[in-house]
């Protein structure tokens, strides 16, 4: 039985939030635990909106914080499936804080999750197959079969 098929752009979501007082810790810096949420929301968003139903967050590989984040930056998170399976999809999440007077803006993480798709039941279910339209969505494809090989391999071996 043939899966039906979507476009990684059709399920693509940004994500924005301005930085403020309640966001920071001491130094002024945002939480970290703030911009995780947000990259989890960007992410479940996209695989609701390919799978066009709930899901559960199961993986995120590791979220490293390049640059801090400061009150008063407008955060980013742009989102987009990479790659998906039967029941499970994998998507990037690229986080970019601006500065809204000045325009500069920085990357400062990319995190990959791993989300799976629920029936009315809270059962995984089947998503649609991805069509990949650019070179740089294959290659980021095939990168992402390889962390799914990484993920299967590291689940075994802790059994």
């Amino acid at each position: 039985m043939n899966r039906p098929q979507k476009r990684i752009a059709d399920s693509r979501v940004t994500l924005s939030a301005l930085m403020g007082p309640q966001d920071s810790n001491g130094h002024g810096n945002v939480h970290g635990g703030v911009i995780m949420k947000m990259v989890d929301e960007a992410g479940a968003l996209v695989a609701m909106r390919h799978a066009r139903t709930p899901v559960v967050t199961v993986a995120v590989d590791s979220m490293t914080f390049m640059k801090p984040i400061y009150v008063g930056n407008l955060v980013m998170c742009n989102a987009e499936l990479t790659y998906v399976g039967r029941t499970s999809m994998e998507v990037r999440v690229e986080v970019i804080s601006e500065h809204p007077l000045s325009g500069t803006s920085t990357r400062t993480n990319t995190a990959y999750l791993v989300y799976v798709a629920l029936d009315e039941n809270a059962n995984p279910t089947s998503v649609p197959d991805l069509i990949y339209e650019t070179p740089e969505e294959q290659t980021r494809a095939d990168q992402a079969r390889e962390r799914q090989a990484y993920r299967k391999r590291t689940q075994e071996a802790a059994r």
